[in-house]
């Protein structure tokens, strides 16, 4: 601790004198030194001065700080990458910061297994690079990975672009080492892919928000590495047609189908004129689709996947298509649906929904959802994309009408059976619209979880729940 910092309102001092006895001289900020960058957020929103700031390099010393504050019934509000949308990182005013950006040890690739162990502050593209260096993949990819760290990524069950090849974010979890609010470890780092010896606690911990624990450090699945790949994007007539799309790949391409992404035109206009790139379709068309394949075997899969587009356009699936054909190429397209967020952080009166809906109720709740919209504000403006593939979109729009709007946008969601919530959490920002998705024996549920697992509520408090301490 800086002994020239004043201590923050608030801050209990025989809790700081035990904390900054268990961290080095950098672990620990209070008053003065409180670095600025803790406060801020990707949405502008108001987050509080934190009480103080904690920074363990280690998990011994993330359990001596939690446990620590667990006995003065100190809350923290966990931070890794703070790139999250829903707004968990926010503080409250009264609440400390944990951050887990000293936590950085990323140990050496395990070849037997595929496997590393990733501590909680890593970087995910810091993962993706040395899985890469050692001819291997990882298997989720998302647009702060440069940021965004591996613990944030494990308790928002981060999804990103190639869900629909390799999974959401716990199906790349082989083993956690979990720190509970009263400091106590959990791990289950044997990485075994078939152990029944009771709960899966591992599974416990992924999509928790941190309000269960902290998670430490993750022993992670690698993929082998692609020696064939390739994009493709698509002008597309109706969204029928990009379901119909999405079903021939599917069969003709199999596994090796890794993305399929999707762009209105609001998006994709926007996008390429942010980036100021050419059009890659000359076409005009309701619907865009970036479509990729990938395959670790030497097996003609860019020829089969090209062949297959051409059968799309002969039958009318699609009206344009323009095929990568170089790496320069491919990284282009993907950077212009990479960008798709960068360019609506340059626009204002944003409201962004990040839902998944069942892909048989899709163009349903598209229909329905821009009627709706259109008589709350009809100059209500539409800049939707996301991965159509697994059902998640990310429903942005440009309206001065917020509060209605979202009520409007999640209300259809639940009433087409989809989730308010597809890869970002619940955080702050979306309690009040939670029970769209949650029966309320899930919610009571999720609540004795907490209690049980934090009865003094000091982790996250009031992300996910809003009753009580909780």
């Amino acid at each position: 601790m800086d002994v020239d910092a004043q201590p923050s309102a608030g801050a209990n001092p025989a809790l700081l004198d035990r904390l900054s006895g268990a961290l080095p001289r950098n672990g620990l900020q209070v008053g003065d030194a409180i670095d600025p960058r803790y406060q801020e957020d990707r949405r502008g929103r108001f987050s509080a001065r934190p009480r103080f700031v904690l920074r363990p390099g280690s998990t011994e010393e993330l359990a001596t700080c939690l446990s620590a504050c667990n006995s003065f019934a100190q809350p923290l509000v966990v931070h890794g990458g703070r790139t999250g949308l829903s707004g968990a990182h926010r503080i409250v005013e009264g609440e400390a910061v944990l951050s887990t950006e000293r936590m950085t040890a990323l140990d050496e690739i395990r070849r037997e297994s595929a496997t590393v162990v990733a501590s909680a502050g890593t970087p995910l593209q810091a993962v993706q690079e040395a899985a890469d260096m050692a001819g291997y993949l990882f298997g989720v990819d998302i647009g702060s990975r440069g940021t965004a760290t591996v613990g944030g990524n494990v308790a928002t069950n981060a999804g990103g672009i190639r869900v629909l090849r390799y999974g959401m974010f716990r199906a790349q979890v082989a083993g956690l080492e979990t720190v509970l609010a009263d400091g106590t470890v959990v791990s289950s780092m044997r990485g075994l892919d078939k152990d029944n010896a009771g709960y899966d606690l591992n599974q416990l911990f992924v999509g928790s928000d941190g309000t269960l624990g902290v998670v430490s450090r993750a022993l992670l699945r690698l993929h082998p590495k692609p020696t064939a790949e390739a994009n493709a994007l698509l002008a597309v007539p109706t969204f029928p047609a990009a379901v119909e799309l999405l079903g021939l790949l599917r069969r003709r391409m199999g596994s090796a189908l890794s993305a399929f992404e999707l762009m209105l035109p609001r998006a994709f206009d926007g996008v390429v004129a942010y980036l100021g790139m050419p059009r890659p379709v000359g076409a005009n068309a309701p619907f865009y689709v970036l479509a990729e394949v990938q395959s670790a075997l030497d097996d003609g899969i860019v020829d089969s996947f090209a062949a297959c587009l051409m059968e799309a356009l002969e039958g009318k699936l699609a009206i344009d298509a323009v095929v990568s054909q170089s790496p320069r190429e491919f990284q282009s397209l993907w950077t212009m649906r990479d960008s798709c967020a960068d360019y609506v952080r340059t626009l204002d009166h944003i409201l962004g929904c990040d839902i998944s809906v069942p892909l048989h109720r899709m163009e349903s709740f598209l229909g329905a959802s821009r009627s709706a919209l259109r008589a709350i504000d009809p100059s209500i403006d539409f800049i939707v994309f996301g991965h159509l593939g697994d059902g998640n979109l990310h429903y942005v729009v440009r309206t001065q009408m917020r509060s209605p709007v979202a009520d409007a946008i999640y209300g259809m969601v639940a009433a087409h059976g989809g989730s308010i919530s597809a890869e970002h959490g619940i955080g702050v920002d979306k309690k009040p619209w939670l029970h769209l998705s949650r029966s309320e024996a899930e919610l009571e549920t999720m609540r004795r979880l907490k209690a049980a697992l934090d009865p003094n509520a000091i982790l996250n408090r009031g992300r996910i729940f809003d009753s009580g301490r909780l």
